[in-house]
């Protein structure tokens, strides 16, 4: 890892996950989960504050990032349900729970940067429970192919700078292809928001 992962990328990526049109994206989903929780990419902790505690067994924050987890923690420390909160340091791809032992998944702006994707989802349905459900929101592909165009050519300069964050990635096309089924799902263009780093989905999913 070089310095600039190390010290630049955490509080970079701290604050543009916590804008307020992105705070306003995760307290649509963050709230309906319940059960035993798995958070893929917990980062800073941005959406502890938005869980339901009441509906909550267990949270399994997973999180890469040391340098994410540290804050991850300070994060958890000012709730009053932090010994629920089990960290997971390790990437998504290799989650380490039992088959069949979540409720909920959460995914809000993480799949972008996931290097294997495919392989990390085929872990959540690994964990998640018969009848258990997804809850994400993501940015990505553009419909318009203008602001596509532009995804495209900014790219990969984009990934270095922002932790590896893509701006092509279709999130409602890799659930489905992971063997998930879409049940509520919405899109829009995120206000006050470059239109490259805008277009969201948000919404819930199923195993097929």
């Amino acid at each position: 890892m070089g310095l600039w992962d190390k010290f630049v990328v955490p509080p970079l990526i701290s604050c543009a996950c916590a804008t307020k049109p992105i705070m306003k994206q995760r307290e649509k989903v963050v709230p309906l989960a319940t059960g035993n929780v798995l958070e893929l990419g917990c980062g800073s902790g941005t959406n502890f504050g938005f869980y339901d505690a009441s509906k909550l067994e267990k949270l399994y924050a997973l999180e890469p990032s040391p340098e994410m987890i540290e804050r991850a923690r300070k994060a958890a420390s000012e709730l009053g349900w932090a010994e629920r909160i089990e960290f997971l340091e390790t990437g998504a791809e290799n989650v380490p729970l039992p088959d069949d032992s979540v409720d909920t998944v959460v995914i809000t702006f993480v799949l972008c940067t996931i290097p294997d994707w495919a392989g990390s989802l085929a872990e959540v349905r690994r964990v998640l429970k018969p009848g258990g459900k997804v809850l994400f929101s993501e940015h990505g592909l553009a419909p318009d192919q203008g602001v596509a165009k532009w995804q495209r050519r900014v790219e990969r300069f984009w990934k270095p700078l922002a932790g590896g964050c893509h701006l092509t990635r279709d999130a409602k096309a890799m659930l489905t292809d992971a063997g998930f089924v879409m049940d509520d799902v919405h899109t829009m263009y995120l206000p006050s928001t470059p239109k490259i780093a805008g277009y969201v989905s948000w919404g819930q999913a199923r195993a097929a």
